[in-house]
């Protein structure tokens, strides 16, 4: 099982593709190869493999808080499944896991959702995408400090919240008040959740 992030920013006329392309790229090498694994596609739409399912929130998250750093947002689906075709471009790949992603992907804009799974699985997918319009409240509403944050603490989890203040120029008690805004805590506790329930799905 593999999944595949098929995704568009939201109003991304609102700013010179300029100003964020060169970070979204370096941020998506991070997670594969350009073109194989990830591509930009139509200025605004992009997708990505993400080899291991158990991941693919927390990478969704990493994209979100990137976009939320510029006052933008992102919508994305998550599809689950097999890859059957192997393309050198991404976007001419297919298999369950990209049939899946661009269903859901389809209905986003109409509900207005920012991001929703589909692993063929009824049950984990209407617990999950429940848990995740939850989410969306707030993480919809983060402000671009929070967003910051939420960018170096989902990959620095181990450091202290002086630490992270070093990086990013602020006190501890600043740190402590954009954790609480960005609901951070219940965010890495969704996301673990995720992990735990999609690995008993993939065993």
């Amino acid at each position: 099982m593999i999944s595949i992030i098929t995704g568009d920013i939201v109003n991304s006329r609102k700013l010179s593709s300029k100003i964020w392309i060169d970070g979204f790229k370096k941020l998506l090498n991070t997670f594969g190869k350009n073109p194989m694994e990830w591509e930009i596609y139509r200025g605004d739409e992009f997708q990505l493999e993400v080899k291991n399912p158990e991941e693919a929130l927390y990478v969704a998250l990493q994209i979100k808080a990137y976009f939320k750093t510029m006052k933008l947002d992102v919508r994305m689906s998550i599809g689950f499944g097999d890859k059957t075709y192997k393309a050198k471009k991404i976007s001419e790949s297919n298999g369950t896991a990209f049939s899946r992603s661009g269903e859901v992907f389809e209905k986003l804009k109409k509900q207005k959702i920012n991001l929703a799974i589909n692993s063929g699985n009824k049950d984990f997918d209407l617990e999950m995408n429940l848990i995740l319009r939850l989410c969306l409240v707030f993480m919809d509403n983060w402000l671009s400090q929070s967003a910051e944050f939420v960018q170096v603490a989902i990959i620095n989890q181990d450091l202290s919240q002086e630490e992270i203040g070093v990086m990013l120029g602020i006190n501890q008690a600043a740190v402590s008040r954009r954790r609480k805004r960005a609901q951070f805590d219940l965010m890495i506790e969704t996301e673990a959740y995720f992990r735990q329930k999609i690995k008993n799905i993939n065993s």
